[in-house]
């Protein structure tokens, strides 16, 4: 297992990554419009550490537990940690992307909650991503804000714990498992965003050249000016995960 997580130039990296033996836990952070009044004194990067923190501490234990129940029990923890100083009912409240990988005996377990991908090489090249943000009606500051965590929008972590049930999750076979990436959205912009790489060839540059280049290249591709700022920002944090099977 390999990984890397570098920050958008001159940012504060609001990624979250930890590894274990047969298990790893991403989270990306989701950056707040520069108006919007959250509600809370912290940020997308406090948040990523309380709740990806609190899914590694429960992975390590590997007692089993169902994904989204580790997701919804470290929800519940950060919310904990400051409701008592913060407005938790805030549309705004700080919020990140969850995706989780675990082997469990003979099977790979995963979770994605909202656009971070992972990325499977069974043979053939599956994706499991999470593309509900991507089926929204319009994309304005307050139709965002009204479809996040509701039904028929689009649901993130943080601070209620139900959204962890709204996630995507399943399992595949270990055998015939070459490889899986686990990536922010920043990370998987080769492909989302610049289409210079397919998602095979995304895998190839994490497997023959490693995580860091892959970030090397989508910081050359961001360099350029090509992202359509209505709907992303011009860089972005950037943690990408490779799995060896």
């Amino acid at each position: 297992m390999s990984y890397v997580s570098e920050p958008t130039p001159g940012r504060t990296n609001e990624d979250f990554v930890a590894a274990g033996p047969g298990w790893v836990v991403l989270l990306d952070g989701v950056t707040a419009p520069p108006d919007a009044d959250s509600g809370c004194r912290h940020g997308p990067a406090w948040l990523v550490r309380r709740i990806g923190g609190q899914i590694a501490a429960l992975m390590a234990l590997e007692d089993g537990e169902p994904l989204p129940d580790l997701v919804a029990e470290a929800i519940k923890v950060a919310g904990e940690a400051h409701a008592g100083t913060c407005d938790l009912e805030s549309p705004d409240t700080p919020s990140a992307t969850v995706s989780l990988l675990r082997r469990r005996d003979n099977a790979v377990e995963w979770f994605v909650l909202a656009d971070s991908p992972i990325v499977m090489d069974m043979g053939e090249i599956v994706v499991f991503r999470d593309d509900r943000v991507d089926r929204l009606p319009e994309y304005t500051v307050e139709s965002v804000r009204r479809y996040r965590n509701s039904p028929g929008g689009f649901w993130v972590a943080g601070s209620k714990p139900e959204a962890a049930y709204e996630g995507l999750t399943g399992e595949v076979p270990v055998e015939g498992l070459r490889r899986a990436a686990v990536l922010s959205d920043g990370a998987s912009r080769l492909v989302e965003v610049f289409g210079v790489l397919s998602w095979d060839g995304l895998l190839r540059v994490l497997e023959e050249e490693g995580p860091r280049e892959l970030v090397r290249r989508t910081r050359v591709a961001e360099a350029s000016g090509a992202v359509d700022v209505e709907r992303g920002k011009p860089y972005d944090d950037a943690t990408a995960v490779l799995v060896r099977f």
